[in-house]
């Protein structure tokens, strides 16, 4: 995070608990402490204070204490692109290499913000161009929510509690595998939903996985947020190839963790994402499949036309193939919207996530090698 000091913390992502023992590490008498978090809380998450002058109604001196120990610092925004849509990407970066997307969709009814939770990813599914690039580290839940601050920032979205918000839902599907980094998207997602700060429902936040089953009861449990399932393929040998983590925990495990998850209902269904690859996995045969598959777990399917990048292996599916897969999963009573790709023209659809730093970095190694290489000529 940016910081004037090098010894400064970051206030932001800290719960209750861990603001408190800083304040009274920063010498905060114990009988303030409780009510100095309070105000802090309230004018970082709902008024977006980026600094501690901003906090009118603090004693000077307190700020002046506040601003000698801790931070409000944002990620840096390297780049910020606005689609024709009026879909918005940032590029964030908050150190050396450490580079990720957050992209927010507008829509007639709400407004969806897309955040990442690694840089890079674990995982290597074939259809998402962030699987291309290596995971280079978890984010802090500073940087998870940082990339909502950063959002409401430039969308005037502030107070937070104020009605007809411009940020109405976050989804944990930008880049990276949430459940790789559950204690630090946990932290993030309590601060994101709580009524004292950022005030989102739990009902509309939904965390993405591609099925790292182990955690997902967990997620339930501790998290209670949406679940969605990147699934993609109704037969083993197919999500094996698609989505390799499959291999590891296969459809059949997958399934059964989703029909157990807390919370789920008819009024809480599970969504379940399938992208449309065109010859893959777009067959009547896989409709049919895919609604069989999903019998008895409260569902809504989203059918995702595959956003094509450089160098995709896959081709999205023909417009007609799509509507009648969907038309196959409506009969059969599953809500099965096909999602309107957004942002495509600034690479900010689904699955088309991916930082820079991979690139800049084999730049400047490039260039580094062939100045090398002049160095070594005679002259």
């Amino acid at each position: 995070m940016p910081s004037s000091g090098p010894d400064k913390k970051s206030l932001i992502g800290l719960g209750a608990d861990e603001m408190s023992a800083a304040l009274a590490a920063a010498g905060i008498p114990d009988k303030n402490v409780r009510m100095r978090v309070r105000q802090l809380w309230n004018w970082i998450y709902v008024h977006g204070a980026r600094d501690f002058d901003a906090m009118t109604n603090l004693a000077k001196d307190f700020r002046a204490q506040m601003a000698e120990h801790f931070t409000l610092g944002r990620p840096e925004i390297v780049t910020e692109q606005i689609s024709t849509d009026g879909t918005r990407k940032w590029l964030l970066r908050t150190g050396p290499g450490i580079e990720f997307e957050t992209v927010y969709i507008p829509e007639e009814d709400r407004g969806t913000l897309c955040v990442s939770s690694q840089v890079g990813c674990t995982l290597t599914c074939r259809f998402c161009h962030t699987g291309t690039q290596k995971l280079v580290r978890n984010l802090t839940p500073a940087e998870i929510l940082g990339q909502v601050l950063v959002a409401k920032d430039a969308l005037d979205d502030w107070p937070s509690t104020a009605p007809g918000r411009s940020v109405t839902n976050v989804v944990m599907m930008g880049m990276g595998e949430p459940l790789y980094n559950f204690d630090n998207v946990k932290t993030a997602l309590v601060i994101l939903t709580d009524g004292d700060g950022l005030a989102l429902s739990k009902r509309r936040v939904t965390l993405s996985t591609a099925g790292v089953v182990p955690m997902i009861a967990r997620a339930g449990a501790e998290i209670g947020s949406g679940l969605a399932i990147s699934l993609h393929a109704v037969r083993d040998e197919l999500r094996d190839e698609i989505v390799p983590i499959n291999k590891k925990y296969p459809i059949k495990e997958l399934l059964e963790a989703c029909r157990t998850y807390p919370g789920a209902s008819n009024s809480r269904r599970i969504t379940f994402e399938y992208v449309m690859l065109k010859d893959v996995n777009d067959s009547l045969a896989d409709a049919r499949a895919l609604v069989k598959l999903l019998a008895g777990i409260p569902a809504k399917i989203n059918l995702i036309p595959f956003n094509a990048w450089p160098g995709a292996p896959y081709e999205c599916s023909d417009w007609a193939q799509i509507e009648k897969f969907a038309e196959i999963v409506n009969k059969a009573g599953y809500a099965s919207p096909v999602r309107t790709p957004r942002g495509r023209d600034i690479m900010a659809a689904c699955g088309q996530l991916k930082s820079e730093s991979v690139k800049e970095r084999a730049s400047t190694r490039l260039a580094a090698e062939k100045s090398a290489q002049l160095a070594r000529m005679p002259h």
